[in-house]
């Protein structure tokens, strides 16, 4: 599916992934929890609340246990009540990431990501593997220890949800895109972590010039090892999905071959991404809901499914309920930033792009 009317340009495809990351964030964010969040359960909450197929922010809560289930922010993120857009880690590294490349350019070193996390970003807004590697260089370790030392989540989705500025400033160059998040990664993650980040950042670079999502998720493939648990596990999402299993099917079946592995882990969400995209097929609203539905790391899945969705259609082409009730506002724990227009964050990040290309 392709949008309706002209070709977006860059600058629209840039607004598109920005706008996306930040509407697919808050679409999942009141059931980020996936060990209790479960697909069979978000779907039970959408019946309850008459809201499938869904097409919009999630509903109140139809049942009073499930509100007590939900994130305690799910009041400022469900439909009728967003004013902006919670703050949140998956939408506060995309803005750490555009001040790192204004700040150190493309040439940044991994040491200067580190040192711009100290300066900008609070310890206590950190989890998993980043608050480790935070904790290690505050302790004065340099990376690749900051990934290593004390850290058990190393191969948690972390990276991956620092890697779309790294995609949006290097459209329709996916290599160089996936070295840049490499850089970044390799201060926390190790391993399928540090593959989950180049995936990302390849994936989303490539979105501006695929001619389909498809197209767009093999040329991903491209970046990693292809015998890494992260490529095969997202070949055999494509390959279910080219078999025309159901989208519930695929899932199921994918589930079972991660299992153990923790809703967290890069390997199973790029699962659950690479099937919203799929079967999402280029159209925005379904590309979101079949992410979110599908359980996991909910608000993470679906800001990177938003940001491929986004630069596809480009703003324009995204429906007015998910752009609407963010009021062109971010709440953010970024040193500086609370309260940035999203329109001003999107002309921030064509400027690099722009230098980028005439580099």
């Amino acid at each position: 599916m392709t949008a309706v009317g002209s070709e977006p340009d860059l600058a629209d495809r840039l607004l598109g992934g920005w706008l996306g990351r930040i509407a697919g964030n808050m679409l999942g964010k009141p059931v980020e929890q996936g060990e209790v969040w479960t697909r069979e359960r978000i779907d039970r909450y959408l019946r309850r609340a008459s809201a499938l197929p869904l097409t919009d922010y999630l509903p109140e809560p139809a049942d009073e246990r499930d509100g007590s289930a939900l994130r305690p922010e799910w009041r400022q993120c469900v439909r009728g009540r967003i004013h902006g857009s919670c703050r949140d880690d998956d939408v506060d590294y995309a803005i750490l990431g555009l001040h790192l490349l204004e700040t150190h350019g493309f040439g940044f070193s991994t040491e200067q990501v580190g040192d711009l996390w100290l300066l900008r970003l609070p310890y206590l807004q950190t989890f998993t593997a980043e608050r480790a590697a935070y904790r290690n260089l505050a302790g004065g370790l340099k990376p690749p220890l900051t990934a290593t030392h004390e850290n058990p989540f190393q191969e948690w989705i972390g990276a991956l949800i620092r890697a779309d500025v790294y995609g949006w400033t290097c459209p329709g160059d996916p290599r160089r895109a996936a070295g840049l998040a490499r850089r970044d990664a390799v201060l926390s993650h190790t391993g399928n972590g540090v593959y989950g980040a180049q995936w990302a950042a390849a994936l989303i670079a490539a979105a501006f010039t695929a001619p389909t999502v498809r197209h767009a998720v093999d040329t991903a493939l491209g970046v990693i090892p292809a015998s890494s648990r992260l490529a095969r596990t997202v070949r055999r999402v494509v390959s279910l999905h080219e078999a025309r299993l159901s989208w519930e099917e695929t899932l199921a079946t994918v589930s079972g071959e991660t299992a153990g592995l923790g809703w967290i882990h890069t390997v199973p969400n790029a699962a659950v991404l690479t099937a919203g995209l799929l079967y999402g097929d280029g159209d925005f609203t379904r590309t979101l809901a079949l992410t979110v539905r599908g359980g996991l790391d909910t608000d993470s899945n679906g800001a990177t499914a938003g940001s491929v969705a986004g630069v596809f259609t480009g703003a324009r082409a995204i429906p007015a309920q998910w752009t609407e009730p963010l009021e062109d506002m971010v709440r953010s724990a970024v040193f500086g930033f609370d309260g940035v227009r999203i329109s001003e964050l999107a002309e921030r990040t064509l400027r690099l792009a722009e230098v980028k290309a005439e580099g």
